[in-house]
């Protein structure tokens, strides 16, 4: 038999090229860990500075230092005077809530809280609410 394997392949193999050092299955002379200095970029949820409360998984965005809880119950309970919306950081609409939300029977700050509560509103810069 000629070659090794695959039968009939030449000892130098088809390019003469010789085989790399250690055999075919060896590492390569580093290793192959991450180079020197190479820190990886953080995953959705890790902390990061400036990012106390973590990273939301699905947007990638920080997340806000407002409680959906606190902003919920806040608005729950005295979503008539706008207060949820105000914790927020929306004043305009803290403002409509209050002249508006006893024109409405208080359904639009029934609404709001329930929105809240389930995380469809962000805080005034944008941020998802932290659970």
């Amino acid at each position: 038999m000629q070659g090794g394997y695959p039968p009939n392949v030449p000892p130098g193999g088809y390019g003469g090229a010789p085989p790399p050092p250690g055999g075919y299955g060896a590492p390569p002379p580093g290793g192959y860990g991450p180079p020197p200095g190479f820190m990886p970029p953080p995953g959705p949820g890790m902390m990061q500075p400036g990012m106390p409360y973590g990273v939301d998984p699905m947007t990638g965005m920080p997340y806000s230092d407002k409680s959906k809880m606190v902003a919920g119950m806040l608005q729950l309970f005295l979503g008539g005077f706008g207060v949820g919306r105000f914790y927020l950081g929306y004043t305009g609409l803290g403002l409509l809530q209050m002249f508006f939300g006893w024109l409405t029977c208080g359904i639009w700050p029934l609404i709001d809280a329930i929105m809240m509560f389930t995380g469809k509103v962000p805080d005034a810069q944008g941020r998802p609410l932290r659970d």
